[in-house]
């Protein structure tokens, strides 16, 4: 606590940096990323060139306006949208908090080594020391899921050394103990260290840290000394940094740039050649007629300067609006997305948001989707769905002709009014389960006492009657809320008792023994002794596990619950089967003796206790079974059904248990029983693991392999090496799962390949116990060997990383606060809207930006090519063939428009169609549309339009004549029919490319050719030669040359001969090869009239033999907890039920403790 001594080692400060700029930083910056883009670099080399007279025959500003609108629009664009970022960034630095010497001192100005007091429900902004807290033997409850996703609650726990400062303030003040530890790491479940204090040294481990970004629950206070702060907590070393996106488009269009840009240095030194051997031979003649200002005789340096002349006249070959227009159609896609009412989310107000402009076209190239569970799949919630009783279901309704009837949110619920201690969030619809609670059935009466007695639940009882329950895990708490809606209402307990109000009435159980739960026993029981005296053993567990330690006299039940079970987990529930076992007063006695000395004994502690829990629960009998939903949300299997359907691949990357990974595997159709195996990697070491997926790969290749002679074929084996070639060949379907400690061996070099082709030949890849760091390993293992786009989508802290990883990042705004949302590329609330994202807004997106592309490149090549032929009738003198406004004005005002509508609203088919056919979804994958193919194609297009543009005028002209017989062989008259018959014919063509008119797209094309008019005639009128007599010379060139029917046939002729091809190639390619996308057109055309009936995909049910994941997912250790008392303050007093007011229960326990790894399926506060 001495900041003098702590600052002279130069800790980090921590202030925590979301902006990429600051007002210094911001323009070098800024201009850096922005003249990465090629073109700009190319324009500003042209403003260089365009300022030297010698050789410039255009106007410097016909560059220079441009191209600083374009910077300017842009690093607007980039300062908003990084202000944004801030504005919504985390406000966790600016809150205050008790620093001992320091008052209320903000987080942001925290020090290493200072000394913070927190409060419940605070936020932890910084790595800290846990010294003392207000609860019993310095324990401190947090809550992680902003570090691990996980709801369920956590206990740290003081050194006892410094527990006993308490919240002495002039003790605290006084510390001065020195902490020595590991540096700044990514490990958010390892820490070690040594707190070196009085002479003594202890030892520091994980479990006495908090870390910044849990929240403190049901602690009053609590003292830390800061160990890490800033970027070098452990929360930010998960983060990763923010990288800057471009997407594969962008990155093609600089490398068409460069190739644009070397065939323009071609056509230069064509031309320029041309003219040096011009001057030469002919040049000298003309000399007499065109005076020059200083005679140049030397020919090789007039082709040097005329090369520079014509890279400035044909630099419009890639001209500046391409950018300006791809930022505006950019910009469009982005409010589309934001103005999409089919991706609101009106439960929480909430609508999609595009938080980045510059990814919308990789939304449609999308192959590789990885996606959290908990809050992404799942929302978080656990209900108790069902349940089987004495061979008896529970839990579905009929109508009066006895038929099941599908349960919604409409279903009259049943009235649980007759409890006045009822969680009135509680929903059941089948109302005789209640029913025979009320005629006191004797097994439904165990089932739920089985429910209110065997867990670890811990009660919090503020007021009277408002019972909050924390559990350990997820699944616990709906089973005890379900026994409280029922009339078994746990309400206390002591390490020595547990408190119930059996349908009104108090009872008391004394707690005799807890069987704690672990992996191998997947079981847990408790040995309590009832208000009759009776000792009762109640166990509930695994049904594969539980069913082997029943009486054989259950046989008929089993068969009946298995029946039950096997329909429960058809449906994606977590079943958990319960039983119990009535105890002789002298056996028990005996097994405790028994029990007490195993232990306290020093060696195989665990294999003896084990030994006796397993001997005590033998001959249970079997009381039922219960069925939880992990709740999906929304649309989830419906919308992987869709998204697998448009080869995209889904992997799951969790901090979830195997099991409960596997459960959502299967609730969302991902993994299924018809999949011909499920290899599941749990190795722990790395020799293990590279046996497990060596066997997991020849077993998927193995029927395709041949065998000549005994020998493996070397042709065939070079294609297994390269498995991409032929994962589509693999009929069967595959599922590869695994766990953390084996993912981090795989994840070595010499392994990465192997997992990777592994699990890129399996249907499914689920992996579970992952780490925020090795998520975005995994992304990038992907991104690093597979030419293909990647999407990352989570809702909580531990998925930035692998969020800013991926190609695209989604975040969902769930009940993980917003640091998922904050660091991504696009935001929503529910998981089922990423389909419309992707088959709807990517697919439409990619197909406009490829369109827009294509046709720019080609009216630019048939623009500017013009010159080119031109040259060679000109003497190569690098003399334009339109009018300097005309070039001026042609990308900007004569052309802009119509592509743009069509890059804004251009469909090749509806909505609905782009839903119901994602197979579509594949020509951005396999990047059809616009590639170098495409592009060359482009460039013949319009080279050709440029050669009919040029020719066909020059051929008419040399021998046409005016209507009064008069020659119209003059330079203006020949520039205005070419310059006009451009305009007609780009516009034809984009007549024909465009798929889906609105009333924008005529009035932009139509709107576009009557301003072409209208300002030509302009330019040539009488008014503005008056006004401009230098700057418009040719008066009544375009009235002149426009009003003789010759021209106009001229102008007929050439459109006809540059589209007719077109329509020629483009009517037999659909007609003789039609693609997927023409059907679905023609399907849609010719439905038009009749509206065709929505197709929504039906949830399949999964019909399985094989068990659910059972709903037990909490870990060992919690029972020693609750029994040895160190987790309770006092003992509970109970109150009486049947008085309106009484003594509160002060004291009971606030909160569950949990070992360091848990579930994160649901909240976990069950009942309020």
């Amino acid at each position: 606590n001495d900041r003098g001594y702590n600052e002279k080692f130069l800790y980090a400060d921590n202030r925590i940096k979301t902006s990429k700029y600051n007002i210094f930083t911001f323009l070098p910056i800024n201009l850096f990323e922005q003249f990465q883009r090629v073109a700009n670099a190319y324009f500003l080399f042209l403003l260089i060139l365009q300022l030297i007279p010698q050789i410039s025959s255009l106007s410097w500003f016909t560059t220079i306006v441009p191209l600083v609108l374009v910077l300017t629009i842009t690093a607007v664009k980039d300062a908003t949208d990084d202000y944004v970022s801030i504005a919504e960034g985390p406000v966790s630095g600016h809150l205050a908090s008790p620093v001992l010497s320091l008052q209320n001192e903000k987080w942001m100005n925290v020090r290493v080594g200072d000394i913070i007091k927190l409060e419940n429900n605070q936020f932890v902004a910084a790595d800290l020391l846990l010294l003392s807290s207000s609860e019993p033997y310095g324990l401190c409850y947090i809550e992680t899921a902003e570090l691990d996703g996980e709801t369920n609650l956590k206990v740290r726990q003081a050194l006892s050394v410094t527990s006993e400062l308490g919240a002495d303030i002039s003790k605290l003040a006084d510390f001065d103990g020195e902490v020595v530890c590991e540096p700044p790491n990514n490990k958010l479940d390892r820490f070690v260290g040594t707190l070196t204090w009085k002479n003594n040294k202890y030892p520091l481990d994980n479990e006495k840290l908090l870390l910044r970004g849990c929240v403190m629950r049901n602690t009053e206070w609590c003292f830390g000394l800061v160990v890490f702060t800033g970027p070098q907590t452990k929360l930010m070393q998960n983060c990763g940094r923010t990288a800057f996106k471009r997407t594969s488009i962008e990155r093609l269009m600089n490398t068409l740039v460069l190739w644009i840009f070397g065939f323009l240095l071609c056509m230069g030194v064509i031309l320029a050649i041309g003219n040096s051997i011009w001057e030469e031979k002919v040049g000298g003649k003309f000399r007499v007629y065109l005076l020059w200002d200083e005679v140049l005789n030397d020919a090789i340096f007039s082709g040097f300067l005329t090369f520079w002349s014509y890279i400035i006249i044909l630099n419009t070959v890639v001209p500046i609006s391409l950018y300006v227009s791809v930022e505006v159609i950019r910009l469009g896609h982005s409010y589309f997305i934001n103005w999409d009412r089919r991706m609101y989310y009106r439960r929480r107000d909430m609508a999609a948001e595009a938080r980045t402009t510059t990814l919308n076209e990789e939304l449609g190239q999308v192959e590789y989707i990885f996606s959290d569970k908990t809050g992404t799949l799942t929302q978080n919630i656990m209900v108790f769905n069902k349940c089987s009783i004495n061979g008896r279901t529970y839990g579905d309704i009929y109508d009066e002709f006895g038929h099941k009837v599908e349960i919604t949110e409409k279903s009259p619920s049943v009235d649980f009014s007759f409890n006045p201690l009822r969680d009135k969030k509680f929903r059941f619809h089948d109302h005789s389960l209640v029913e025979a609670v009320k005629l006191g059935d004797p097994a439904v009466e165990e089932f739920f006492r089985v429910l209110a007695l065997c867990h670890t639940v811990m009660p919090e009882e503020k007021n009277e009657g408002e019972l909050v329950y924390q559990a350990q895990s997820p699944d616990e708490g709906a089973l005890v809320t379900a026994a409280r809606n029922f009339g078994f209402v746990f309400r206390a307990r002591t390490p020595e008792t547990i408190t119930l109000y059996e349908m009104g009435k108090h009872s008391t159980y004394q707690l005799l023994a807890i069987l704690d739960f672990n992996n191998i026993r997947k079981r847990m029981s408790v040995i309590v002794r009832n208000p009759k005296g009776q000792i009762k053993l109640y166990s509930k567990g695994a049904d594969t596990i539980l069913f082997d330690r029943l009486a054989p006299s259950t046989e008929d039940l089993i068969y009946t619950t298995s029946e039950h079970l096997n329909e429960f987990a058809g449906e994606g529930l977590r079943t958990l089967a319960l039983a119990y076992k009535d105890l002789e007063e002298d056996v028990f006695a005996e097994w405790m003796v028994r029990l007490h000395e195993a232990s306290i004994a020093l060696e195989n502690r665990e294999e003896c206790l084990a030994l006796l829990y397993e001997e005590i629960e033998q001959d249970m009998t079997l009381l039922g079974a219960t069925a939880i939903e992990d709740k999906l949300q929304e649309g989830v299997a419906e919308t992987i059904a869709c998204l697998t359907l448009a080869s995209i691949k889904i992997w799951v990357l969790t901090g979830d248990k195997l099991e409960t990974a596997m459960n959502i595997g299967y609730s969302c159709n991902m993994l299924r029983d018809e999949m011909s195996d499920v290899f599941v990697i749990t190795g722990h070491t790395a020799l293990e693991v590279q046996q497990q997926l060596r066997t997991a790969k020849e077993k998927i290749l193995g029927p395709t392999r041949e065998i000549v002679n005994g020998e493996k074929d070397a042709e065939k084996m070079d294609l297994y090496r390269n498995d991409s070639v032929f994962e589509e060949t693999i009929t069967s379907e595959y599922a590869l799962i695994i766990n953390g400690h084996s993912l981090a061996h795989a994840l070595e070099a010499d392994l990465e390949r192997l997992l990777l082709d592994t699990a890129c030949l399996c249907k499914t890849v689920v992996c579970c116990r992952v780490t925020p760091l090795q998520k975005a390993q995994v992304v990038d293992l992907v991104k690093r060997h597979k030419r293909a786009v990647t999407l990352a989508i989570g809702d909580g802290a531990n998925d930035v990383s692998m969020i800013k990883t991926a190609h695209i990042g989604v975040g969902i705004s769930g009940q993980e606060g917003m640091q998922a949302v904050l660091a991504s590329d696009y935001s929503f609330a529910q998981f089922r809207y990423l389909q419309r994202l992707l088959l709807v807004h990517g697919r439409w997106s990619y197909l406009r930006m490829c369109r827009f592309l294509c046709y720019f490149f080609y009216k630019n090549f048939a623009f500017t090519l013009v010159h080119f032929w031109f040259g060679f009738f000109c003497g190569f003198s690098a003399q334009t063939v339109y009018d300097q406004w005309f070039i001026t004005l042609f990308n900007i005002v004569y052309t802009s428009l119509p592509v743009l509508a069509m890059g804004l609203f251009d469909q090749d088919v509806n909505e609905q169609n782009s839903l119901r056919h994602p197979k579509l979804y594949e020509l951005g994958q396999l990047n059809v549309l616009f590639n170098k193919r495409q592009f060359f194609m482009c460039t013949l297009h319009g080279i050709y339009t440029s050669f009919v543009l040029f020719f066909i005028p020059y051929g008419a002209f040399s021998s046409n004549v005016r209507d009064d017989g008069s020659h119209i062989a003059d330079q203006q008259s020949f520039a205005v029919t070419i310059a006009t018959s451009l305009v007609i014919v780009v516009s034809v063509q984009i007549g024909l490319d465009t798929n889906y008119w609105t009333a924008v797209n005529h009035f932009y094309v139509w709107g576009s050719l009557t301003i072409y008019f209208c300002i030509l005639f302009a330019m040539h009128s009488n008014g503005i030669f008056t006004i401009f007599p230098s700057h418009f010379p040719f008066l009544g060139t375009a009235r002149n040359t426009l009003t003789q029917t010759g021209v106009w046939l001229v102008i007929l002729l050439t459109t006809t001969v540059c589209v007719m091809p077109v329509l020629v190639v483009r009517f037999l390619r659909t007609d003789l090869y039609p693609t997927m996308t023409d059907k679905v057109r023609h399907t849609q055309q010719a439905s038009r009239r009749q509206r065709p009936q929505e197709q929504n995909l039906k949830r399949v049910r999964r019909t399985s033999s094989r068990r659910s994941a059972y709903a037990f997912s909490h870990q060992e250790g919690y029972g020693e907890l609750i029994t040895s008392g160190r987790n309770m303050k006092v003992a509970v007093p109970v109150f009486s039920l049947l008085r309106k007011r009484g003594d509160p229960a002060t004291g009971t326990t606030v909160v569950a403790w949990s070992s360091g790894s848990g579930t994160r399926e649901s909240e976990n506060t069950q009942g309020q």
